[in-house]
């Protein structure tokens, strides 16, 4: 198999020959030209002294030789010159391209190696600059991404520990008999298993809405009797000594969503301020914002401290109030709400005192302004 010269030698060494022969031949053709035109213009300049002054024919041949001494010895000085002067130029040029690369190179194969805070210094080469800024930006995209999948993978272990080790510690103590068995025990492990299936359906659906794959059936949507049909739901299930459910949807127009994303979200909501509300009221409202329809849930529960407000949208975050698994959810409820809204075209934010309630405000666009994300 033939191997290329220029795979055999580097890019330094390829760019310093490619400038060296451009100066070279260039020089060569000044010469060349020169050797050939200088002459002529030469002899014609004897010619038009002959006219004017006839003794010149007398020197004519030592003016020729002149003339060619001078001619070889000026162009064998400036060859002489030029020649390392632009091997200098181009040893200079191709370390100063050369150099940078290098260094992208050396950034990429430790990046590459898992030293995601590996970053390359600006160069003041335009062209190099760009790709190197190019390659910075990458890196931080992926440095967060990463940051992210390791948050994720301890969060995910943190959340499977105790049901698993509830689940284990029930099943041994049936099998080496400490523990006896009785409906009380196979509710307790169904009430883990189900809390398992519960958190794999959540992780599965966040996977999908993150990655773009959530399939949506986008249609004109009538809120309200969407809102009096989930509320009718949930308040079947609610303690009488709980709280009241108020619902005003009404005159608001038509959205363009997937109906079930939007219950989705509303259930999620609804189910959010309802583990946080132990009495008073939860209202459901919405008001027309022209391109948008703003709705939101309002609790009069135990509310959000500004210190967690940034959080409250983040993947496995519980607040304090609520960091224990049988009230807390899954902790990605909220964060799967966020990226449903987001699909639909829509925005998701919440403001809430602590100790006074909290309000979860979204919007989604009317029918004429739908474009998805």
């Amino acid at each position: 198999m033939k191997t290329s010269w220029t795979k055999i030698l580097n890019l330094r060494v390829r760019l310093f020959l490619a400038l060296t022969s451009v100066v070279f031949f260039c020089l060569v053709a000044v010469f060349v030209v020169g050797w050939s035109v200088a002459p002529l213009y030469f002899n014609q300049h004897l010619v038009s002294l002959h006219i004017t002054r006839p003794e010149v024919m007398l020197v004519e041949e030592e003016l020729r030789d002149g003339f060619t001494y001078a001619w070889v010895t000026g162009s064998a000085w400036a060859l002489g010159l030029s020649l390392p002067l632009a091997l200098g130029l181009s040893l200079f040029v191709s370390r100063r391209i050369v150099q940078p690369l290098t260094a992208i190179q050396a950034g990429t194969a430790q990046f590459a190696a898992g030293h995601f805070e590996r970053r390359i210094n600006a160069v003041d080469i335009p062209e190099l600059d760009r790709l190197i800024l190019s390659f910075n930006t990458l890196a931080d995209s992926i440095q967060e991404v990463e940051q992210h999948r390791q948050g994720l993978v301890a969060d995910l272990a943190h959340e499977l520990r105790t049901p698993l080790t509830v689940i284990g510690g029930y099943l041994e103590g049936l099998q080496d008999g400490s523990i006896a068995a009785d409906p009380i025990i196979y509710r307790r492990l169904s009430r883990e298993t189900q809390r398992l299936c519960k958190l794999v359906c959540d992780l599965q659906e966040l996977s999908k809405a993150e990655a773009g794959y959530l399939p949506l059936e986008v249609k004109p949507l009538a809120l309200a009797p969407l809102g009096r049909e989930i509320i009718e739901k949930l308040s079947v299930q609610t303690l009488e000594d709980g709280p009241t459910f108020t619902l005003s949807l009404g005159n608001l127009p038509m959205v363009l969503a997937d109906p079930f994303r939007v219950e989705q979200i509303l259930i999620n909501l609804l189910s959010n301020a309802l583990r946080h509300t132990a009495e008073g009221s939860i209202h459901v409202g919405g008001s027309d914002r022209g391109a948008f329809v703003e709705l939101y849930v309002r609790d009069t529960g135990t509310g959000i401290s500004q210190e967690d407000l940034t959080h409250i949208f983040e993947r496995f975050w519980r607040s304090d109030q609520s960091r224990t698994r049988e009230t807390g959810g899954s902790g990605i409820g909220l964060t799967i709400v966020k990226k449903l809204v987001e699909i639909q075209g829509g925005k998701i934010w919440v403001e809430s005192t602590l100790g006074q309630g909290s309000t979860f405000y979204f919007t989604l666009p009317v029918v004429a302004t739908f474009a998805p994300a």
